[in-house]
């Protein structure tokens, strides 16, 4: 047996086995070392290289930033805008939940984090206004999912370091395709409530009272303006950028708007550091696997056998697709990026597939498997809000995950949704 072979196998065994991931992956590159006669230092000197990078500092700073700005009452004041917006719109709530979500991403760069802030908020007025409860938490799940496709973003800051891409430019491509997505989802919660008959929220709107709402808000909007405002005006980098978030959300919501209460810093922070332990253990161990696939050449093996099938680039990009959509089931968004940018981003490039615009396709593509059991993290939050079994929020997704499929393919074959924006700042 090939160390290669033994690589994947084992790799594919650990996961259908139920071990976590971090340590199927980590136990899949030792085999792989073994076998092909490469010292286990590999795996500790890789690990190592991959967290002793300044980019990746934005990462345990962008998760904090989100749980500081979610205690601090900036989430429920974005969705007094998007209800100011909204009106009497057929089915309202819902379709403030997903422009609401659309905000809070801008703020928070993570999906869960998404889930729990503004679904926290709206499920319960969702269900006190008639809608039913599956309904309210399925919108809530899939609004969610923009909090990695609109910028900041988590997974785009792992393709950019994995794929050795800006930062700033994977940011920069989430825009079209964030706003792509919020109007597919927006068109779903219409047309369903307008099946069942669900109102709008019973208030007339006006400019005065957008504008009132808007300058309640003032301080939580105006933190995605200097986040990314201060990356592409050239003031600080992406890492940077996640440093003055969490400065900021501490501020606001300390002294500006008082929800913030010091004695709720050391849950934050714990929570934070958790969560932060876990996205860099699958990291370290997921960077190493990567080096060693490409030491065995594996990319260019998959690049010849995805070749010999077709030589076009959209079979390929739509068989990638698949691929993706399948192992989200039951893989978790980072490592999905970190194993398969290596893989994948030699093949499409020699097609002529931008870097940038095929990092987006992955990130949207990891995304929707965040709502697909049995690994659908942002069903599981949702669950915990609402109450409801996983399998009944699971039904109620399926036009949502229908939705998101249509943009994911409209994204991946016009590529401009993604690419002007990166384009027009001269990335």
């Amino acid at each position: 047996m090939t160390a290669a072979v033994a690589l994947g196998l084992s790799l594919i065994v650990f996961l259908f086995l139920g071990v976590p991931i971090a340590f199927s992956i980590g136990a899949a590159t030792i085999i792989g070392l073994y076998v092909g006669g490469v010292p286990l230092d590999f795996l500790g000197q890789q690990a190592f290289t991959s967290l002793d990078s300044f980019p990746s500092m934005a990462v345990p700073f962008f998760i904090l930033a989100g749980a500081l700005m979610e205690t601090g009452g900036l989430s429920r004041r974005i969705v007094n805008v998007a209800q100011s917006m909204i009106g009497q719109v057929t089915g309202g709530l819902a379709v403030v939940t997903v422009i609401a979500s659309a905000f809070f991403a801008a703020i928070s760069g993570s999906s869960p984090a998404t889930v729990a802030a503004i679904g926290s908020i709206m499920i319960p007025s969702m269900v006190q206004r008639g809608y039913h409860k599956d309904f309210a938490a399925a919108v809530a799940a899939s609004g969610g999912g923009l909090g990695i496709i609109i910028p900041p973003s988590i997974p785009m800051i792992i393709y950019g370091i994995t794929a050795d891409q800006s930062i700033g430019a994977m940011f920069l491509s989430g825009f079209g395709p964030g706003i792509l997505i919020v109007i597919l989802l927006s068109i779903t919660v219409y047309l369903i409530a307008k099946k069942r008959n669900y109102t709008g929220s019973g208030e007339k709107t006006s400019p005065k009272k957008i504008l009132k709402a808007i300058w309640a808000a003032k301080w939580a909007l105006l933190s995605p303006v200097i986040i990314l405002g201060g990356i592409y005006g050239g003031i600080f980098t992406p890492t940077e950028s996640a440093v003055i978030a969490v400065v900021y959300g501490l501020i606001i919501g300390l002294f500006v708007y008082k929800e913030l209460k010091w004695r709720d810093l050391p849950r934050i922070l714990i929570n934070s550091a958790i969560m932060t332990g876990a996205v860099l253990v699958i990291l370290s161990t997921a960077t190493a696997f990567g080096r060693l696939i490409t030491m065995y050449q594996i990319p260019n093996l998959i690049g010849d056998l995805i070749i010999s099938i077709s030589g076009s680039k959209y079979i390929i990009l739509s068989l990638i697709i698949v691929l993706i959509l399948f192992v989200g089931t039951f893989m978790e968004t980072l490592s999905i990026i970190i194993i398969f940018a290596p893989l994948f981003l030699p093949v499409v490039t020699s097609l002529g597939v931008d870097p940038i615009h095929f990092g987006i396709i992955m990130v949207v593509g990891a995304e929707i498997g965040m709502l697909t059991p049995p690994l659908g993290v942002n069903i599981f939050v949702a669950s915990g809000i609402s109450n409801l079994n996983l399998e009944v929020i699971a039904k109620a997704l399926l036009p949502f995950l229908l939705a998101m499929v249509v943009a994911l393919l409209i994204i991946a074959f016009v590529p401009q949704i993604s690419m002007t924006l990166v384009h027009w700042f001269g990335y």
